[in-house]
């Protein structure tokens, strides 16, 4: 009779934490599906930016220069990998400390043959906003804070940002600064940069 009633209390307690492991999941599972939900709206939203004027006549304005990071990030700066970041479009109007997904400052494209093609988006938080805390954005931090990254942005334009390579893939990760597969080769304003610097944190 005791050899059943541990037997029986065994059942219970493997039944107890199958339950308690099944409940677990669920939360993890849906913030998963909401996440590809909200990426797959982002994309969505940025789809008509394929055309760069429907870009300019939204206010994003080239920076001209083909952005090429040929070395790994030193210490102290951010770890940028070798790879690529194309050309960027910039919305001055659209800079704020507080990030909107549907509203992304920079724009990615990846120059071939005379052609832009749109390959993903910049999320841009300057310091100079008053923002007290490290942005996110699709549950990814940000990077940074850092330097700006001269010629294209000055170097006391201190900021967070966030690349996700919405439309080209990227065999680092979506969300990572650098794309190997983003060529500027013959490109005549290709600039090679370097990793920005890191800067100390904002205050809350």
């Amino acid at each position: 009779m005791p050899r059943i009633a541990h037997r029986g209390q065994g059942l219970v307690l493997l039944a107890v934490m199958t339950l308690a492991g099944a409940v677990a999941a669920r939360p993890v599972s849906a913030q998963a599906g909401g996440a590809a939900a909200d990426l797959a709206k982002i994309k969505a939203g940025l789809k008509k930016y394929e055309d760069p004027f429907a870009a300019v006549m939204d206010g994003y304005y080239s920076t001209v220069g083909c952005v090429i990071i040929e070395q790994a990030g030193a210490p102290g700066h951010i770890a940028y990998q070798p790879g690529g970041m194309g050309v960027h479009f910039i919305n001055l109007n659209l800079v704020s400390p507080v990030v909107d997904p549907a509203k992304p400052q920079g724009l990615l494209y990846e120059p071939h043959g005379g052609k832009l093609t749109l390959t993903g988006a910049e999320w841009f938080v300057p310091l100079a906003t008053g923002v007290k805390k490290r942005p996110t954005l699709l549950g990814h931090p940000f990077n940074g804070p850092m330097m700006g990254h001269p010629p294209l942005l000055p170097m006391g334009l201190t900021h967070y940002d966030l690349h996700v390579w919405l439309y080209k893939p990227n065999p680092l990760g979506m969300f990572e600064p650098t794309n190997p597969d983003v060529k500027c080769t013959g490109e005549v304003y290709r600039v090679v940069e370097v990793a920005p610097m890191l800067v100390a944190e904002p205050k809350p």
